[in-house]
């Protein structure tokens, strides 16, 4: 009889069972410190004060990195973080986490670190250093980490050219009061593994369209404008809307608005080759799901987990 009850309970409970079993210690304090870090990852957003937010960043920052160190981290999730951007390659060959601290309504700093899949779960962390206030032409050249352009990516997308991985990245930028900016980088690997940033963008017969040679593509709008910029898998491209200003003045980016037409770029031969019109994008189908605004209270980037194939 008890062995019946036995069998009884566990088809009535299966998870029951399961929940009991212990943790590994190493997962036990990993959710230890994510619980510790989760009022910092919010405050870097939310808090009033611009101190405030500055200390909650130092805090999160050391914290993040004592988290990363516990063996096996690379695996772990973080999901109660959700004002950060925690981004897997598709070939699980690393992470990138990313986020931003806004100074002042003027002035938003990015932030962000590279996580390498290690064979022995060891770490190996390359730190991202936000370039951006330091140079007047950002598109411009091959960036390594320390010359990183910023963003909170929310997109990753693989290809692959002459055997080699390109990670493009698909990025948010809160800029300053009068507009947003979202980017458009590739990383890759040097021979030593170290990131480097960029690859050529082309745009065919409109040589207008950005300082050539252009490694990384921007793309500014009016502020709270939601002008939507993502990858699409079924026409394996990336996808974003044209803007028109508002006041015949194409040059302020802060009076740009999508126009509800579309263009964007295809992946040709190592490089993202500019089209001017797609035809295909139906305005209606959430080929360009909601984009992240500027984080705000209780904020996670909807479109984290949205990653592009190749």
């Amino acid at each position: 009889m008890k062995g019946f009850v036995s069998i009884l309970f566990l088809f009535l409970f299966p998870g029951s069972v399961f929940s009991q079993k212990a943790e590994p210690a190493s997962v036990q304090l990993l959710r230890q410190l994510e619980e510790n870090m989760k009022n910092y990852a919010v405050d870097i957003v939310n808090a009033d004060e611009t101190a405030d937010r500055a200390i909650a960043d130092s805090f999160f920052t050391r914290a993040l990195v004592q988290a990363l160190k516990v063996p096996y981290s690379f695996s772990y999730p973080f999901d109660s973080l959700t004002t950060i951007s925690k981004l897997y390659a598709p070939d699980s060959s690393f992470r990138i986490f990313t986020w931003q601290v806004m100074k002042d309504f003027s002035y938003y700093r990015q932030k962000g670190a590279i996580q390498y899949h290690t064979k022995d779960g060891s770490l190996k962390l390359v730190p991202l250093y936000d370039y951006s206030p330091f140079t007047e032409n950002p598109v411009d050249s091959l960036r390594d980490n320390t010359q990183w352009i910023g963003a909170v990516y929310y997109n990753i997308i693989q290809k692959t050219w002459n055997n080699k991985n390109y990670y493009t990245l698909i990025g948010f930028d809160g800029n300053d009061e009068r507009s947003t900016r979202k980017w458009v980088d590739v990383l890759s690997f040097d021979e030593k593994n170290k990131p480097v940033f960029g690859t050529r963008f082309t745009y065919a017969n409109d040589e207008s369209k950005a300082p050539q040679p252009a490694y990384r593509f921007c793309y500014e709008y009016k502020k709270d404008a939601n002008a939507k910029l993502n990858y699409d898998p079924d026409l394996d491209m990336i996808v974003f809307a044209h803007l028109i200003s508002e006041t015949g003045e194409p040059e302020k980016k802060s009076t740009l608005v999508p126009l509800g037409s579309y263009e964007g770029f295809r992946w040709v031969n190592g490089k993202w080759v500019h089209v001017p019109v797609i035809k295909e994008v139906d305005p209606r189908s959430n080929v360009n799901p909601p984009q992240p605004g500027a984080p705000k209270r209780g904020d996670r980037f909807p479109d984290e987990k949205k990653k592009g194939g190749g």
